[in-house]
C-alpha cells in the first residue's frame, strides 16, 4: 500500500537500544506487525521509539527515536503522538532491580497526563516480589485502552492485583510472528513452514548435525553451566555434531559461552561462537541454521519454535516454563538440576527424528504465529476509533 496522509503516530517504550537480542526481535516484531495492521487499515503508522542509544535505533529500523532517559524529550514525542505502546518483554518485574517498574509505568502516567491513549502489548509481567508494586501496576491496566500479556500466569497476576480478567488478553511473544531477513541480494527467504517428515542436516549432508546453544551467566557459583558443560559433552560423545553458541546479549552471553567451551573437554574442538549480531533478524537466521536448539534464554527458544528447529529449553525463570507450557513442551532441566544422560539421550532423539517433534508441535506453532498479530490490530483498530478514523 502506498504511504498516504492517513497517518497514526505511536510512541513504543520497551528496553531498546541495548543490543539485547531478545528485546530487540520483540521491536523489530512489533513494527513488522504495526506496519501490516497499518497497511490493512489503510493508515501509516509511524513509530517513535524510546531507546537507549536512539542514534542507532533510528539508524536499526529506520524509524524516529528519542532517549529514554530524557523526559522533555520523551514528553515532546508523546504529545505528539496518538498513543503509547509498553512492551513487550519482561518490562514491570523486580527481579532485575526496583528501577524498571516505576520508570515503565511512569512512561504510562506521562501518557495519561497528554491524554493520549495507553496500551500494553504482550508484556511478560513480573515477577512481583514487592507487594506495594501491585496497585499502581493495577491503575496502570485498567487505564488502558488495551492489555495483553503473552502467558497465562502474567494475566493472573495482575488478576490477583486486581485487574478484571475480562482486560486482559492472552497473546504469543510477538517474536513468534518475526520473518527471516532478505536474503543476500535483497530477495525474500523462504518463510513457509518445514515439512515435518524432512530430517536434519540443514546446510550439508555429509557435515556433522549443527546444535545451536545459548546460555547466560544465572548461579554464583556458575554450577548451572558447569553441568550444561557436562551434558553438552555426554551429547558429543554418542553423536559427531557441531556445536554453536549464540550470544543474544553481546559481552555477558559471550563471556558464557567461553566458560562452558572451556569445559567442554574433547567436544570443544567442534564448538565456535556466532557474532553477536545486532539485526535481530540475523540471530533468526542463525538459529534457522541448526538442527537442535539448546537454549536458556527464552528468545532462543521463540527463534527455534518460529522456524520449527527441534529444542531443549534450559530454565532459568518461570517465563521459560511458561513458554514451552504454550508450546505443548517442558524444559530438560533448570539451573538448579539437569541430568546429564537423560539430556544427552533426549538430544539424540531430536537430532535423529526431528519430523516427530514438528508432527507434536505443529499445531501449536501455527496458533502461535497466527495470534502474534492480534495486539497490533487490535491497537491500531482503537487508535483509528478513538480519533473517529
Amino acid at each position: 500500500m502506498a504511504k498516504t496522509d492517513r497517518k497514526l503516530r505511536l510512541v513504543l517504550s520497551g528496553y531498546y537500544g541495548f543490543r539485547n537480542s531478545g528485546d530487540e526481535a520483540v521491536l523489530q516484531s512489533i513494527l513488522n506487525a504495526l506496519d501490516q495492521a497499518g497497511e490493512e487499515q489503510g493508515v501509516y503508522v509511524e513509530p517513535i521509539v524510546l531507546s537507549g542509544d536512539p542514534a542507532w535505533t533510528a539508524r536499526q529500523y529506520g524509524v524516529w527515536s528519542v532517549p529514554r532517559m530524557k523526559l522533555r524529550e520523551v514528553r515532546e514525542a508523546i504529545a505528539a503522538s496518538d498513543g503509547v505502546i509498553s512492551g513487550g518483554g519482561s518490562l514491570l518485574q523486580d527481579a532485575t532491580g526496583l528501577g524498571s517498574i516505576p520508570y515503565y509505568l511512569g512512561i504510562l502516567e506521562m501518557a495519561r497526563w497528554a491524554r493520549k491513549p495507553t496500551y500494553i502489548y504482550a508484556q511478560g509481567i513480573g515477577p512481583v516480589k514487592r507487594r506495594m508494586f501491585g496497585p499502581f501496576i493495577a491503575r496502570a491496566m485498567r487505564r488502558a485502552a488495551y492489555v495483553s500479556v503473552r502467558d497465562a500466569e502474567s494475566a493472573a497476576l495482575l488478576a490477583g492485583f486486581g485487574v478484571p480478567e475480562d482486560r486482559v488478553a492472552v497473546v504469543p511473544d510477538p517474536v513468534m510472528g518475526l520473518p527471516l531477513p532478505p536474503a543476500a541480494g535483497g530477495s525474500a527467504e523462504a518463510d513457509a513452514p518445514r515439512d515435518a517428515e524432512a530430517g536434519a542436516g540443514r546446510e550439508s549432508e555429509d557435515r556433522p548435525p549443527l546444535v545451536g546453544v545459548s546460555v547466560r551467566f544465572w548461579r554464583g557459583d556458575r554450577a548451572d553451566l558447569d553441568r550444561t558443560a557436562a551434558a553438552l559433552a555426554a551429547l558429543a560423545q554418542q553423536r559427531d555434531v557441531r556445536l554453536r553458541f549464540l550470544p543474544f546479549h553481546a559481552g555477558g552471553d559471550e563471556d558464557a559461552s567461553r566458560y562452558v567451551i572451556e569445559r567442554l573437554g574433547a567436544a570443544a574442538r567442534t564448538a565456535g561462537i556466532a557474532p553477536a549480531h545486532e539485526a535481530p533478524q540475523e540471530m533468526l537466521r542463525e538459529v534457522d541454521r541448526c538442527d537442535l536448539l539448546v537454549g536458556m534464554r527464552l528468545h532462543s527458544l521463540i527463534y527455534a519454535a518460529n522456524r520449527e528447529v527441534p529444542l531443549l529449553g534450559l530454565s532459568y525463570d518461570p517465563k521459560i516454563d511458561q513458554f514451552l507450557q504454550r508450546l505443548g513442551d517442558r524444559a530438560i532441566g533448570t539451573t538448579d538440576a539437569l541430568d546429564v544422560q537423560l539430556f544427552a539421550a533426549r538430544a539424540v532423539q531430536l537430532i535423529d527424528d526431528p519430523g516427530q517433534w514438528r508432527i507434536d508441535h505443529y499445531s501449536a506453532i501455527r496458533r502461535l504465529k497466527a495470534e502474534a498479530a492480534i495486539p497490533a490490530q487490535r491497537i491500531v483498530e482503537s487508535c483509528l476509533t478513538l480519533r473517529g478514523r
